[in-house]
């Protein structure tokens, strides 16, 4: 039985701050999360509440990480305050980009 829609993420460092560094090799993760995500950067883009272009598909993306990350492990003692807040955050969140 499908319990979401799947993803793959890549990351690739491109450039650092600490020019004697070494790039590190990409790295690649499969999810699976509830919403369908592109949607919802969709949304958020349309929105544009940020200053910088980028920044409102890095937000989608990074909440939307962690989020199915609280969700999964909600009896997780690390998350017991920041369910509570979280829940506001995002009803917050909603009612802004309708």
């Amino acid at each position: 039985m499908k319990k979401g829609n799947k993803y793959k993420i890549t990351l690739e460092q491109i450039d650092l701050l600490d020019k004697e560094a070494t790039l590190k090799e990409p790295i690649s993760f499969e999810f699976m999360n509830h919403d369908e995500i592109f949607k919802i950067i969709e949304i958020i883009n349309a929105k544009n509440p940020f200053e910088e272009e980028n920044q409102a598909t890095e937000f989608a993306l990074g909440l939307k990480l962690f989020t199915e990350v609280i969700l999964k492990n909600k009896n997780n003692p690390l998350f017991e305050e920041l369910s509570p807040a979280m829940l506001n955050f995002m009803m917050k969140l909603k009612s802004t980009l309708k």
